[in-house]
């Protein structure tokens, strides 16, 4: 039988295709037409998400590598001080996207878990292309350990997550931790974009994607510019490139398998297997990619959110 929508979602995906069939065609490799078109929609429901009373947040800054100053998002639940805690990379392709719109999403979660998040505000491709994205990111977690004794963190509980291209660069960033003798205690990835070489449209995949391959590779153009594809693209880039797999944290994957994500996030969690890391996958029938926001009181969006949310807690 041929890939078809999730029951719950086929009428939300109808709604969209309303409005998006008569529009143009995005250029090849056009992030600036990508970015523009879709900076100001939701990114995984955080526009319409819940303000909560027992959430709050405290901004700290940390320079980067390169002597950039970028924010980063302290949000915590009162009187919950579990030990652990999350450094969080939100979605957007790695092109778009940015704290503010991801607190709402990140709030949810702190809710939920009584677990902090730390979400790092890393900058985005193509203004700061390649590996630095996954540098800005580990800058957070640096100061996240420096930081733990006063922020009531296990620095042996502290885990990375992060969400389509923040996945990616979550992924990353686990990758740099173990390569520079950080202990992460787990990288949550929920369908984490991992592969620049996976812009080739699938015949089966394509009809049915949100995250489409002309936008992924305008994404990837920005990342990697003249290098997409080659063959000397860094891990910590493109995870999907690691040849070295051993020694990474134990990782959490889900995806849907109607998301253009779907083989490459098996794919990464069979290498991690292969290489000895526990790993954690969900794979959600009919599930699109961003399904989280076309239909939040479905019960698959309800699966979903428990087996994250439990991972979290098992942190």
């Amino acid at each position: 039988m041929p890939l078809a929508y999730h029951p719950d979602f086929v009428a939300p995906m109808n709604a969209v295709k309303a409005i998006t069939e008569n529009l143009p065609p995005l250029p090849r490799g056009d992030w600036k037409a990508l970015r523009a078109g879709t900076e100001q929609l939701q990114l995984h429901g955080t526009a319409t998400a819940a303000v909560f009373d027992d959430v709050t947040c405290t901004d700290h800054f940390v320079t980067t590598a390169d002597g950039a100053s970028i924010k980063l998002r302290w949000i915590t639940r009162r009187h919950s001080v579990p030990g652990s805690a999350v450094v969080y990379l939100h979605g957007g392709g790695m092109i778009m996207g940015d704290v503010e719109a991801c607190t709402p999403l990140v709030a949810g979660y702190v809710h939920d878990t009584g677990v902090p998040f730390l979400a790092v505000d890393f900058r985005n491709a193509p203004e700061v292309p390649g590996t630095t994205l996954a540098e800005d990111a580990f800058a957070g977690l640096e100061w996240l350990l420096d930081h733990a004794d006063e922020l009531g963190v296990n620095p042996a509980r502290v885990a990375v997550m992060g969400e389509s291209g923040g996945g990616g660069i979550a992924a990353g960033t686990a990758i740099l931790a173990r390569d520079r003798g950080v202990a992460l205690a787990a990288q949550i990835l929920v369908a984490p974009m991992l592969d620049d070489r996976a812009t080739e449209p699938d015949p089966q995949l394509s009809p049915l994607a949100t995250w489409n391959y002309e936008a992924n590779h305008a994404a990837w153009s920005a990342v990697l510019g003249d290098q997409l594809g080659a063959v000397d693209v860094p891990p910590t880039v493109a995870p999907a490139r690691l040849t070295d797999a051993t020694g990474l944290a134990p990782a959490y994957i889900d995806v849907g398998t109607v998301d253009i994500f779907r083989d490459e996030d098996i794919a990464y969690a069979v290498k991690l297997l292969r290489a000895g890391t526990p790993v954690e996958l969900h794979l959600y029938p009919g599930a699109t990619h961003g399904f989280e926001g076309l239909a939040p009181e479905s019960s698959l969006v309800a699966l979903a959110q428990q087996n994250r949310a439990a991972a979290i807690r098992a942190l």
